[in-house]
This record gives C-alpha cells, structure tokens and sequence, in this order.
C-alpha cells in the first residue's frame, strides 16, 4: 500500500452567509476569495503543484451529511480506491461511493466523532503553468 495521506487537500465550514464571510477574509486578512472561497496553490518536496481549497459552506448545506459537525477536512490521498478498500476492511465507516471528476477522485468516512472526512485523489496538475497559481 502507498502513502494514505499526502497533505492537506481542504477545509471546509458552514458560515450563517458565505458571500459576507468571504468578503470578511477578503477584507481583513486578504485572501483573494473566488465563489468557492480561496484555492492556495504550492509545490510538494518533489515540485509537483498542488492546491489546497479553502471554503466556506451555507449554514444548511447536507454535503457535510450525515456529519452533524460545521466543518470537513478533504485529504489528498494516493490511490483512493485501494485506500478505501483497507479503510474498510479496518472498519472505517465509508459514506457513499466514490465519485470521479476531471480534477480528482473523492471519497467519504466518518471518523470515530462522527466527523465526516472527504479523501481526495487529485489529477495530476504539473500541466499547471505557474501563471495559474
């Protein structure tokens, strides 16, 4: 089995308003906030680049579900399917499927406070230009 988690892949909380929220941090701390809230993009130790998203969520929002918790961490992860798999066979709780997009593959558990964790197998982003960081 490879590495489980590689780094950090998000935060993610739940904010009475996320628009005012951003505008917040945008203001008083100067994140340059987009409408998913702010993307830092930086090199690992072998100078690949990576993102880690920072986003905040509607108060109601049911993607952190069933956590009842305001916030998410989303970890990078290798090989998410193979991890699941051992998570499972640990007895780690798996919540859904694992779902597949252009920019990664995700999968959920909860954690034993019910927390509910994003795992995230992000595409390969060294085609990245350093203009888009």
């Amino acid at each position: 089995m490879k590495k489980r988690v590689t780094g950090l892949g998000g935060f993610f909380f739940k904010t009475q308003n996320p628009d005012a929220i951003k505008a917040w941090y945008k203001t008083h701390l100067g994140i340059p906030t987009d409408q998913y809230g702010w993307t830092f993009w930086w090199r690992d130790e072998h100078g690949n680049k990576c993102s880690t998203q920072w986003s905040p969520f509607q108060q109601d929002t049911s993607y952190f579900s069933p956590s009842e918790k305001q916030f998410m961490m989303n970890f990078r992860v290798e090989n998410l399917a193979e991890l699941l798999e051992v998570l499972k066979q640990e007895g780690v709780e798996i919540v859904g499927e694992m779902e597949e997009y252009d920019y990664g593959k995700f999968g959920w558990i909860l954690d034993p406070e019910g927390n509910k964790i994003e795992l995230w197998e992000p595409v390969d982003t060294s085609f990245l230009d350093d203009s888009e960081e």
